[in-house]
C-alpha cells in the first residue's frame, strides 16, 4: 500500500483551508438566514401598506355623494331658516 506522506507545512496549510472553508460556508449561511428573515419582514409589510390601501380605497368609494347630500344640508338649512323667519313673524320676535 501506498501512503502519500505530507511535508507538516503542507499539513497544516491543508487543514487552514479547511477550517477556513468551514467558516466561510458558515457566514454565508449565516448572512441567507439574515437575508430570509429580512425578505419575510418586508413581504408583511409590504401585504400591510397594501391592505391599508384597499381599505382607503373602500373609505372613499363614496365620496361622489359629498356634493348632493352636501346641497342637500343647505337646502333643509335654508327650510328651515324659512320656517324660523315664519314663526318669528307671527309670534312678532322678527320685524320684517
Amino acid at each position: 500500500m501506498h501512503v502519500l506522506a505530507l511535508a507538516a507545512g503542507t499539513k497544516t496549510g491543508w487543514w487552514w483551508a479547511i477550517i477556513l472553508g468551514f467558516v466561510v460556508v458558515l457566514a454565508v449561511a449565516a448572512l441567507l438566514s439574515l437575508l430570509i428573515a429580512y425578505v419575510k419582514t418586508i413581504d408583511k409589510r409590504v401585504a400591510q401598506i397594501r391592505d391599508t390601501l384597499h381599505e382607503a380605497a373602500a373609505n372613499t368609494e363614496s365620496t361622489s355623494l359629498i356634493a348632493p347630500v352636501g346641497d342637500g344640508v343647505d337646502a333643509v338649512l335654508a327650510e328651515g331658516l324659512q320656517h324660523h323667519l315664519f314663526l318669528g313673524r307671527v309670534l312678532g320676535k322678527v320685524k320684517s
